[in-house]
């Protein structure tokens, strides 16, 4: 639909309906104008799936590897792969608008958001942030890069103001976006909670108006992130588009109208608007009848498990016994596979981009799956959860009879049914609030269980009443964690009670199962609602597990540990206390490594980690937050049947006083988070002071090795030759590098049979000087200029 057409459109509309079109009808979609053909233009959370307008596990999505782990992959062709499986699942769930890529940065590894974001460096950010937005438009479906701008901290992030000087603002935090929108052109973006330099981003006319619209041209709509709209008069001369959600926000119920009607919003900021919506409605198809098809498809398995293993990095593969530890001989007899992420993996971050997968494979089922005739033998080791573990959907049944979960009565004010159904075990989850006139909620189910002691946990914020067996075992009012002040504190820290029950022959029926019942009262009934239920039984003991963990990797010929991070440790909401591994891990491998010279240590985080015990293991593969099929990924590449295709996008320090933007940084004071360190961030801090990292920016061995053989500058390119001198085929990222100021200039992919030179042609900007090499701390040769 042409400009003219559109803007035909919009004068058939009456003031009121343009302000009404402004702002959402519900939490997640715009109201319809039938006067001029429009439909209602749906929104859903990305930025590792799809979800959709409900957050059910029932209601599947496909779950793909993290954007720091498609980051890690550094191929553009991999970037546009994920964005065409975006849109194609927005298409297949009637969203028009997909709230991702988040293309915030890794100015700090305290950030919590760490996962849902590519990478430290601008460049890195913006080419594979490009070419998802291109994927995700290729199907019809708007993508949304966020957060607009500076939103790179997670402590008060409803209100900090991020004080940055200009040349900062703009060669480091405008720079993805600015690059995205001249390559990609996305349809929307999202404007940030966070203020920058005075003023709240869904009120900062010089960054919206006279740099992203004006300096930029940019022609789609800037939506808020949820309740990020806190005026009504400001925001809409700041340029902000779309207040959202609704049914309430500053502009509804006729307040944006009546503003403009009374001069205080002049009516062509609101026809510009207007404009806008239109035009992404246009692109989305939002004036044709939707088409919505079945649910994810299962072609879409081997591509997401390409995916992941093509992120995975391969940090450390030292020789054992005459041959690199890595890959493992497919013939082993004896495989033990230890600890907690082996069989409850993290594959995704906590927070607003969850998605319910059709499946996880996990690790240990990945390697037994893929080693049928060896000895795979599994041992948890040690626990790193702060949550007591949900119950397994196969140990509780529906007392309705209908199966397997939990019946949720949903419960009106005088605690009558109100309607109900079967749920899975997983922490419950309402966005947008609870069923209408449900005032609580009551969760039953038949739990398998033994005579003895168990130990339960609910956690949630509001009233809780428990009945084990008919007798009640709780009642207590349960409150917010201290200092958590987020519309998704219940989700991302939700606090825990816990209680002990002994259970006696008499608790159970014939069927050796105990009724378990949950009324729970939340605090609030407004945005957000999540209830969850833990189990163990009193048997678990630390010294014992980690006993028996020993034991099996002493008895094994190779042992493989699995530890990592979760979505209580790296979560939107909220940024990290740490870095180190959280329990008892670091224990754990120690221990097994000094048992079995034969370890190979799996680190299943998305965010960087202090790993004190690096020298003391021969392997060590970083594996991020891997997607559905995670567990068949790590198989194919510990196996050697798929190269670990990985390289850092972030630097990985050696120690906490390495960080060049430690934990004070991260936390605002007096409201104000001062970005003194200016454009020294990650490997150009490093690089800066002379300190040598873990693991340098760029760094990953892969199953071969290279030689750097000649690199050319010639005006905007660099021609580089080299040589895969080992004996498998491979791949590489060739990364180029501008000397002064040291930061990222360029890089590509390619790859080559054993023994077999190879050419690539590397896109820079030209002037200066440029080296070449593997990771920002190798780097083989410098380009020479043509003549």
């Amino acid at each position: 639909m042409d400009e003219a057409k559109l803007r035909s459109l919009v004068a058939k509309l009456t003031v009121a309906d343009k302000a009404r079109l402004l702002t959402g009808a519900d939490f997640w979609s715009l109201p319809p104008m039938s006067q001029i053909g429009l439909r209602s233009l749906v929104f859903s959370d990305g930025p590792n799936g799809v979800r959709g307008t409900v957050w059910d596990e029932r209601d599947t999505s496909l779950l793909l590897p993290v954007a720091s782990a498609l980051a890690a992959t550094w191929d553009r062709a991999a970037a546009r792969t994920v964005g065409e499986l975006f849109g194609d699942e927005a298409r297949r769930r009637g969203v028009h608008v997909v709230l991702a890529p988040t293309v915030n940065v890794h100015r700090s590894p305290f950030g919590g958001r760490h996962f849902e974001n590519f990478s430290e460096d601008p460049l890195l950010i913006a080419e594979v942030g490009a070419e998802v937005v291109a994927g995700i438009q290729s199907r019809g479906v708007a993508a949304t890069p966020k957060h607009y701008v500076a939103n790179d901290s997670e402590t008060e992030r409803l209100s900090y103001d991020a004080v940055i000087d200009e040349q900062t603002l703009r060669e480091v935090y405008l720079k993805p976006f600015e690059r995205i929108i001249a390559k990609s052109s996305p349809w929307a973006l999202m404007a940030a909670y966070n203020s920058v330099n005075g003023h709240t981003m869904t009120e900062n006319s010089l960054l919206v108006n006279d740099i992203l619209k004006g300096e930029w041209g940019w022609d789609g709509v800037l939506v808020s992130d949820w309740l990020a709209t806190r005026s009504l008069r400001a925001a809409a001369l700041g340029g902000l588009d779309l207040a959202m959600p609704g049914p309430k926000s500053p502009w509804s119920g006729g307040k944006l109208a009546e503003a403009v009607e009374q001069g205080e919003v002049p009516e062509e900021v609101l026809d510009d608007k207007v404009l806008r919506v239109l035009r992404l409605a246009a692109r989305v198809g939002a004036f044709e009848d939707p088409v919505v098809e079945g649910g994810p498809p299962e072609q879409a398995r081997p591509v997401i498990r390409s995916l992941a293993a093509q992120g995975f990095v391969l940090l450390r593969n030292e020789v054992v016994d005459s041959a690199p530890m890595l890959p493992i001989d497919p013939k082993v007899a004896k495989l033990a596979v230890i600890g907690d992420s082996a069989m409850v993996p993290a594959v995704q971050g906590g927070g607003s981009s969850h998605v319910s997968p059709p499946h996880v494979i996990t690790p240990l089922e990945g390697l037994r799956a893929a080693l049928p005739e060896a000895d795979v033998v599994y041992q948890r080791g040690v626990r790193h959860r702060r949550l007591l573990d949900v119950v397994p959907r196969a140990e509780i049944f529906d007392p309705a009879g209908e199966g397997d979960g939990i019946r949720v009565e949903y419960l009106d004010g005088a605690g009558q049914v109100l309607s109900s159904e079967l749920r899975g075990t997983e922490r419950l989850v309402w966005l947008g609030g609870l069923p209408s006139g449900t005032k609580s909620l009551r969760l039953r189910g038949n739990l398998v269980a033994e005579v003895g002691e168990h130990v339960f946990g609910v956690n949630g914020t509001g009233h809780f009443r428990v009945e084990v067996s008919g007798r009640e075992v709780l009642a207590a009012d349960v409150t917010s964690v201290d200092g958590i002040d987020d519309p998704l504190g219940d989700m991302v820290e939700p606090p825990e009670q816990r209680f002990d029950v002994v259970l006696v022959e008499s608790d159970l029926d014939g069927t050796g199962r105990a009724a378990l019942t949950v009324e729970f009262t939340p605090q609030s009934l407004d945005m957000l609602v999540a209830v969850g239920i833990g189990h163990r039984t009193q048997e678990w003991d630390d010294a014992s597990q980690l006993a028996a963990a020993l034991a099996v990797a002493r008895e094994s010929d190779v042992a493989v540990v699995v530890v990592g991070t979760n979505d209580e440790v790296e979560s939107e909401g909220r940024d990290r206390t740490s870095l180190d591994l959280p329990g008892a891990q670091n224990e754990l491998v120690r221990r097994v490594a000094a048992v079995n010279p034969r370890t190979v240590v799996v680190v299943n985080a998305a965010s960087p980690v202090v790993m004190p015990w690096v020298g003391e293991v021969p392997a060590v593969l970083w594996t991020w937050f891997g997607s559905q099929e995670y567990g068949d990924a790590l198989a194919d590449v510990l196996l050697g049947l798929v190269e670990p295709g990985g390289r850092l996008p972030t630097t990985f320090p050696a120690e906490l006083a390495d960080v060049p933007v430690p934990l004070p940084a991260v936390q605002p004071v007096d409201g104000e988070l001062h970005y003194s360190e200016g454009s020294l961030i990650g490997y150009r801090a490093y690089a800066d002071r002379g300190v040598r990292p873990a693991f340098h920016f760029g760094h990953g061995l892969g199953y071969t090795t290279w030689d750097y053989v000649e690199a050319v500058a010639d005006g905007d390119v660099v021609r580089v030759k080299l040589c895969n001198t080992g004996d498998r085929p491979g791949r590489e990222v060739v990364q180029v590098y501008a000397v002064e100021p040291f930061r990222l200039a360029g890089f590509a992919v390619v790859a080559a049979e054993a023994g077999a030179e190879v050419s690539v042609v590397v896109d820079v900007e030209p002037g200066g000087e440029f080296v070449v090499g593997r990771s920002a701390g190798d780097l083989r040769i410098s380009a020479t200029g043509t003549s």
